[in-house]
């Protein structure tokens, strides 16, 4: 079986963006600008903030993090990022989720413009992802298909299995995986069968929030399993996916810490470049 080791390939990705990073100083004698909106006290949040600002400036890009208070009022978020979409020194833009529940969610997705939104959560880069247009993609969902496309170069024709139907991996990971011409069924915690719909599946990406939901006779021999699951039990923080059973019968599987995580964070640099090119060449 095959550990695909996302530590090591998100490594891997941001010395190749380091590189690029130098080149397009050269070139534009200038670098990509990221700024990440903190709201809250959410330890989870202040680690992820923390590594994204970490590899940021291991890079070489301009990072700087916003911090409000739980109770920050939704105006001054709303103010404060049309501010920075007016600042030419940034090139991308995130606001960590989840936000508190008085500010709208929806509202400050769509403040952001579309060539700064770095999460590609923006409906303008939704629909371009979809049909095919240029856009930024969602960090996790690339981090998969980068992962998949390490382990399986070839994916056309495969039989992909979606668990989960969020717009933050679910939906837009079967985008990608249809533009690489998979056949791609997404099923969720409501569908019927889920072991046999697994069990015809070449490829499982597991992002549904159920611990150790898919066993290991859930899985056909020689399957690629990507698990996106992050869920904290008495025994520690565990995926979707039972590793240890699943381990026995897949050709290649993701371990979880240290699988999709590293390469959310990863993408999310290289989003930010790309971003910073968009924003050059309009």
């Amino acid at each position: 079986m095959i550990l695909i080791d996302g530590k090591k390939e998100a490594g891997s990705l941001r010395l190749k963006l380091k590189e690029e990073v130098n080149e397009l100083k050269k070139k534009f004698n200038d670098v990509p600008g990221l700024t990440v909106i903190l709201i809250g006290e959410l330890a989870p949040s202040q680690i992820y903030v923390r590594n994204k600002e970490k590899s940021a400036k291991e890079v070489g890009l301009n990072s700087d993090v916003i911090k409000y208070p739980e109770d920050v009022d939704e105006k001054t978020v709303l103010k404060k990022i049309k501010d920075l979409n007016e600042n030419k020194s940034i090139s991308g833009i995130l606001v960590q989720l989840p936000l508190p529940k008085h500010i709208d969610k929806k509202k400050i997705i769509d403040t952001i413009i579309p060539i700064k939104d770095v999460d590609g959560f923006h409906p303008v880069n939704v629909g371009n992802l979809s049909t095919g247009y240029e856009s930024s993609i969602p960090c996790t969902p690339l981090g998969c298909y980068l992962l998949l496309k390490k382990v399986e170069p070839n994916l056309s024709g495969k039989k992909a299995l979606i668990i989960g139907r969020s717009n933050l991996n679910g939906k837009p990971m079967a985008q990608l995986l249809l533009k690489e011409n998979c056949t791609v069924t997404i099923t969720h915690s409501k569908t019927k069968n889920l072991k046999s719909e697994c069990l015809e599946a070449d490829i499982i990406i597991a992002a549904v929030g159920i611990p150790k939901l898919v066993k290991g006779d859930w899985v056909k021999k020689d399957s690629i399993v990507i698990d996106v699951g992050i869920n904290k039990t008495d025994k520690g923080i565990v995926g979707d996916v039972d590793f240890e059973e699943v381990s026995k019968k897949a050709k290649a599987l993701t371990p979880v810490p240290g699988g999709v995580g590293p390469m959310t964070i990863a993408c999310l640099i290289k989003n930010t470049i790309d971003c910073f090119k968009r924003i050059k060449s309009s």
